[in-house]
């Protein structure tokens, strides 16, 4: 439906669109209405030659006093998308924090968050989906042609009736699970880090915890850090829960059912909203819970655009409407972590902790065992050492014949991570990118996995001739095909990127899994988390040794993460917890990395990382942000990062804020882009932040000055996962 607007009583409104960062469009245009528009409120206007959808942000009495254009040289609103109540305010207080934060724009952070087909709808349109909503809510009532159509489009969404159905016996719940409900229902709206080993339940908690708020007629929102993790939880919640309408919300979804999902979420229709880390956005008009599953999982930052952390905006909005937050994890990050040790221990003091270290039925977790590689035997020369250690090789054979499963974890998908010619030295590189192409067996191709150039394997050395290139290294596509080969008749299965690009692919294999139709799986971080293996009684860590000794400091913090949560795939059966066990493969057996997690202790793992933190002044000791630019050359890119440190070095030590020299990032080049970062460092989160408000306005300028030299784009990244 379409609004004309006359002149006759201008009214001017502030309107935010989606402008790229660097536009120079930070807040809101003016434009005139001829009657006021409430804040929230979703409009179609004119930008340049363009028609772009925006969102009223100021009404008429809220316009700045001193408007830098009269009325008589604005530009009307085209339409006004009626039919939904407007965007609440919490929702734009969210949207300009994360903004502010983020050093983005209101506009670009307040359209992005949108689906994608809304910001694409006319009037015309959007009042068709409108329509089409009360069907949705309601397909019994739709009209009989259009009922087939709209039961369909329900089908992922449970629907109320008259009579709810019995309510499934609930699990007996465990004296920590007990104690951790407890504490929840008398602490209130608080954050809370459910710090709970793997198979401790925290689930059963988040699922009673959400009952408690659709009781109480709120809703839930749940998030998951991966796509890969949604399904399963979607299937227990739909259990607990029958009768009550869930929804989804990740990338996975067509635009048509994101929309979909996200008007019932905005109406209220919608009871418990599961999603990844965009669903932090999602307007809720009675929110009553948030729940962050695997809180620790890097997936909740966004690393391109607007380089956002859902889990941080989550407590942020939690505290902001006066709900409660429950981050859940086995393996805190070291911030979550900090800010729930009391200040008396050094922490901050901010969540509330609750521990949870034992698992369901008094199961163990499994016995961690290291293999020394350096007392390997020596394979004979030119010869490539097996795979698996002899040791490990007969667990596992022990395993087959009891009828029980392992998983091999090896977090390399491919056949190989480089080709190599021996008579001459050439290697499988990129080149577009500062990177090595991985050798795929399968299709026969090397795959660039930064840009994805792809290429067949060349008969030949392309430098030499020689006929004879072999692959170097392992992967999880050659790790499956030798493990074939050592254990005849043995079912080996495999779960990577690789194997499950195509819809309903892992849901294929994970059901493969856990109907006992393979003996040994070999997989990637993917089958690390979350999964509910019941047969796994052995877990073998391979080739874990590349991140002791890495130069981002939160390397070791990301492995002992994925190790334990893979060992947590075995013994999830009390009757096998007895004998299961975690072997790791490695050539530093006495590191402390590795003798923390034999005894599982992540509190004393998080302990010498904090230790190691606060001596080196890195997070969450002190504030980080990233400067990084991409330019036709390396020169292009790092000269403007010199230039703009020189331009706010006196501003930068007034505030207290270290700016370091740039240098290039760890892949230097990807998709014939050089890249460059600077890092900028300061004591404390505020000095930063108005450092980088009072920045963007010179870096803007600057950058316009160093296109022709060959900038390309530049970006900041606050609080960095990576330096």
């Amino acid at each position: 439906m379409s609004d004309s607007f006359s002149s006759s009583h201008p009214h001017r409104i502030g309107v935010v669109v989606e402008a790229p960062q660097h536009s120079g469009l930070w807040g809101a245009l003016d434009y005139l209405s001829d009657h006021p528009l409430p804040p929230g409120t979703l409009v179609r206007v004119p930008l340049g030659r363009r028609m772009v959808t925006g969102v009223v942000w100021l009404g008429h009495d809220e316009v700045a006093p001193e408007p830098d254009w009269p009325l008589d040289q604005l530009k009307p609103v085209a339409e006004v998308l009626t039919g939904l109540p407007p965007l609440p305010a919490h929702w734009r207080q969210v949207v300009k924090f994360a903004a502010a934060y983020y050093q983005r724009s209101v506009g670009e952070m307040a359209l992005m968050v949108l689906p994608p087909e809304l910001r694409q709808l006319d009037a015309t349109q959007w009042a068709r989906r409108i329509k089409r909503l009360d069907q949705w809510v309601n397909p019994v009532a739709a009209k009989p042609k259009r009922r087939k159509a709209a039961m369909a489009e329900a089908v992922a969404v449970p629907q109320p009736a008259v009579t709810l159905p019995e309510a499934p016996s609930l699990p007996a719940l465990t004296a920590q699970q007990g104690d951790a409900l407890r504490a929840l229902a008398d602490g209130g709206a608080q954050a809370y880090l459910l710090w709970g080993s793997t198979g401790s339940g925290k689930t059963e908690v988040y699922l009673r915890q959400a009952q408690r708020a659709l009781d109480a007629g709120q809703q839930v929102l749940m998030m998951v850090p991966e796509i890969n993790l949604t399904p399963q939880l979607e299937a227990r919640v739909a259990e607990r829960f029958a009768g009550r309408r869930i929804v989804s919300l990740h990338s996975g979804l067509t635009p048509a059912q994101r929309l979909r999902n996200w008007l019932l979420a905005h109406t209220g229709h919608a009871d418990l909203i599961l999603g990844t880390r965009l669903s932090v956005f999602t307007p809720l008009p009675r929110l009553g819970l948030i729940v962050v599953d695997e809180e620790h999982d890097p997936s909740y930052k966004q690393q391109d655009g607007a380089r956002y952390s859902a889990r941080d905006l989550a407590v942020y909005r939690a505290r902001l409407e006066q709900v409660p937050v429950i981050l859940g994890s086995a393996t805190p990050s070291l911030e979550s972590w900090f800010n729930a040790m009391p200040a008396a221990e050094g922490g901050a003091g901010r969540y509330v902790r609750l521990a949870m270290p034992a698992r369901i039925g008094d199961g163990s977790m499994p016995r961690v065992r290291l293999l020394d590689l350096s007392r390997a035997p020596k394979p004979p020369r030119g010869q490539e050492p097996p795979p698996l250690d002899k040791a490990l090789l007969d667990a596992i054979q022990q395993r087959i014949e009891r009828g029980e499963q392992s998983l091999i974890l090896l977090n390399r998908r491919g056949y190989a991570p480089v080709l190599h010619c021996s008579d001459c030295g050439w290697k499988s590189g990129c080149p577009h990118c500062s990177a090595w192409r991985v050798f795929h067996k399968v299709d026969r191709t090397l795959r660039c996995h930064h840009c994805g150039f792809t290429e067949r394997v060349p008969r030949a050395c392309p430098d030499c001739g020689n006929q004879d290139i072999a692959p170097v290294g392992r992967g999880t596509e050659r790790l499956e095909e030798q493990l074939a080969e050592i254990l005849p008749g043995a079912r080996i299965g495999r779960i990577d990127a690789d194997v499950t690009k195509h819809k309903g692919a892992l849901e294929e294999r994970l059901a493969d899994v856990h109907a006992g139709e393979v003996d040994v799986l070999v997989g990637t971080q993917m089958v690390a988390k979350g999964h509910d293996f019941r047969r796994i009684t052995l877990v073998a860590a391979i080739n874990p040794d590349a991140a002791l000794f890495a130069s981002d400091f939160r390397a070791a913090e990301r492995q002992f993460a994925l190790l334990m949560q893979a060992a947590g795939r075995a013994g999830r059966d009390a009757e096998v917890a007895a004998h299961s066990e975690m072997w790791i493969q490695t050539w530093h057996p006495t590191h402390p990395l590795y003798q923390t997690l034999l005894r599982y202790d992540y509190a004393d793992f998080a302990s010498q990382q904090l230790k190691e933190r606060a001596m080196a002044g890195m997070p969450p000791y002190a504030s980080l942000a990233m400067l990084r630019a991409e330019g036709k050359t390396q020169e292009a890119a790092q000269g403007f990062l010199e230039a703009a440190a020189q331009a706010m070095q006196e501003r930068a030590q007034a505030c207290g804020v270290t700016l370091y020299p740039a240098v290039p990032t760890p892949i230097q080049r990807v998709a014939n882009v050089e890249r460059a970062q600077l890092m900028i460092e300061s004591a404390q989160r505020a000095p930063l932040q108005r450092f980088l408000s009072e920045a963007q306005a010179i870096w803007f300028e600057l950058a316009q000055k160093n296109r022709r030299s060959g900038l390309i784009r530049w970006a900041v990244d606050v609080d960095p996962l990576s330096i």
